[in-house]
């Protein structure tokens, strides 16, 4: 295939899906990942996409304030978010205490439980009726409702969360930088993210591929402060700055 179908196909790709992983147009183009890599790179250079880690987003993925509601962050990224989610589920003990984010990969956490030993606290009003259903012991936190993410908020929300001692918490994330941290658009949100990890004994980030160098509004934790749980990762620098677990599809 000639290098100039190759962009066109990769730019197409870009534009319909915002974000593509290298191993995915490596399949889709019929050429090696060291060739798409090469296109990426080339394409980055000219200003035509942003490269990230495993991958490329459209130019339109960098620093932002706006966020997706539930439903569409539900229907992207499926297969990679349940891979995630079916290892964060492994790690949860007997007598555990657990703080589960707002989001719709620790949501899909939720169909992966099987140890009913552990307590769960959550901010997200989904994912106490499904935990509840699930026959999970679970507490649901005060605050303001953030209707977007379906999120308890606010400082009454952070209040809440300052009496727990959790032994572990399951996070989301809308961008991951290794210069900014982990961010999200929303500073009320930002503050219940922050409190849970401050009072959690572990912290794991759940994100799939497509957050890797993405830059929301505000940080809510410094990359070394939470284990990231991710399908697919190629940049070696942010392995040291923090645990990052590979789970693939």
């Amino acid at each position: 295939m000639l290098q100039s179908v190759r962009y066109d196909r990769i730019l197409q790709e870009i534009e319909s899906r915002k974000a593509v992983k290298v191993t995915t147009l490596s399949d889709e183009l019929g050429v090696s990942e060291s060739t798409v890599r090469r296109d990426i790179n080339e394409l980055d250079k000219i200003g035509k996409l942003r490269k990230v880690f495993g991958g490329a987003v459209s130019l339109d993925s960098g620093i932002s304030a706006a966020e997706e509601d539930v439903l569409t962050k539900e229907s992207l990224n499926i297969s990679e978010k349940d891979s995630i989610a079916r290892y964060a589920a492994s790690l949860i003990n007997d007598n555990d205490f657990i703080f589960i984010d707002a989001g719709t990969t620790t949501f899909r956490l939720i169909d992966h439980i099987t140890n009913k030993k552990a307590t769960f606290v959550t901010n997200g009003i989904m994912a106490a009726e499904k935990l509840m259903n699930s026959g999970c012991k679970t507490y649901i936190i005060g605050g303001g409702l953030k209707a977007v993410t379906q999120a308890v908020v606010g400082a009454e929300a952070v209040e809440n969360i300052r009496k727990y001692n959790f032994t572990k918490c399951f996070m989301g994330t809308n961008g991951i930088d290794a210069a900014r941290g982990f961010t999200t658009p929303d500073i009320d949100e930002s503050m219940v993210k922050t409190a849970a990890m401050e009072h959690s004994y572990i912290s794991y980030v759940l994100a799939d591929h497509t957050k890797f160098g993405v830059i929301s509004s505000v940080s809510f934790a410094e990359i070394g402060d939470a284990i990231v749980i991710t399908d697919s990762l190629a940049d070696q620098e942010l392995k040291k700055k923090t645990v990052i677990k590979e789970v693939g599809e």
